[in-house]
């Protein structure tokens, strides 16, 4: 796939300002204010923006749809120091968007290290969701498996283990050139306008630190997250293209499953199937949140 279809303008979205703590979190919303909450976290490098389509398609379908700009990536959420990056300060975010909206039980869905927080907090919080999404995304478990077992999927992580270097190595090469290789991660895959304001946003003052930080404070070289087993109904989607994310650590996330479980390939996409393949991967959401 050569290039992803530019999204609907979220110019026609809700934004918002959610308050957590002393923290002030971006957010876009659709869909109406007594509907079941569907929470949507973003991954890296990437904002609310990423979910465009599917908080249209949700909201028309009489969900309350809310994607927010998480801690580091939201201008007003950006605290100094790798320590405020832990797993679990980002569940307790993701608790705090929910009781903001006066949601006791929603449906949330999350993509890349959103999707790592969301297997968390399903793990801890499993009374709380109505249902669980996860796109690209394996089960940490079987992630940190098919690492330990498979060359290639051990390779292809050296990524994480570069980002958590020491400060100011991988932002350097990141932002440098015109931050040709930030640019360079999203493939041509991302609508280029999308790219642009993600560039623009990352390229802040300690913006693209704060995001590096959810690697450098909340794993290991080893991906010991701590997600157990999962008791909600569950829909995982895996592009058949993800360049970082293999097919092992996918077909490898059943068996940390004690729940309903649907696990889909997206054909022609890679981790940004969002963007890529709007209206299959937001009929596929629709689908499981309805049947929950």
């Amino acid at each position: 796939m050569e290039s992803a279809v530019a999204p609907t303008d979220a110019a026609a979205l809700e934004e918002l300002t959610i308050a957590v703590g002393g923290h002030h979190h971006t957010a876009l919303a659709a869909g109406p204010e007594s509907g079941e909450l569907v929470l949507l976290l973003h991954g890296w490098p990437e904002f609310a923006e990423s979910w465009t389509e599917q908080l249209h398609a949700l909201g028309e379908a009489g969900y309350r749809a809310l994607a927010v700009d998480q801690r580091g990536y939201a201008a007003g959420a950006r605290p100094d120091g790798v320590e405020h990056y832990a797993l679990d300060l980002l569940v307790g975010d993701v608790l705090a968007f929910a009781e903001s909206q006066g949601a006791d039980r929603f449906h949330l869905i999350a993509r890349d290290w959103g999707g790592m927080v969301a297997w968390v907090f399903a793990t801890a919080h499993p009374d709380r969701l109505r249902s669980l999404t996860v796109l690209s995304t394996p089960h940490p478990a079987a992630l940190r498996q098919a690492a330990a077992t498979d060359d290639g999927q051990f390779h292809d992580l050296g990524y994480i283990r570069f980002f958590r270097r020491e400060e100011g190595k991988a932002e350097k090469y990141l932002l440098r050139g015109e931050a040709a290789q930030l640019r360079a991660v999203y493939s041509r895959r991302v609508p280029p306008r999308i790219v642009e304001r993600t560039v623009e946003r990352l390229s802040e003052p300690g913006a693209m630190t704060a995001t590096l930080n959810w690697y450098r404070g909340a794993t290991n070289d080893e991906f010991d997250i701590p997600a157990g087993r999962i008791k909600v109904p569950t829909l995982y989607l895996w592009g058949r293209e993800d360049p970082y994310l293999g097919q092992s650590a996918a077909e490898l996330t059943v068996h940390h499953i004690d729940a309903e479980y649907r696990f889909q390939i997206v054909e022609g996409a890679s981790q940004w199937m969002a963007m890529e393949a709007p209206d299959e991967v937001s009929a596929l959401l629709l689908d499981h949140v309805q049947r929950h």
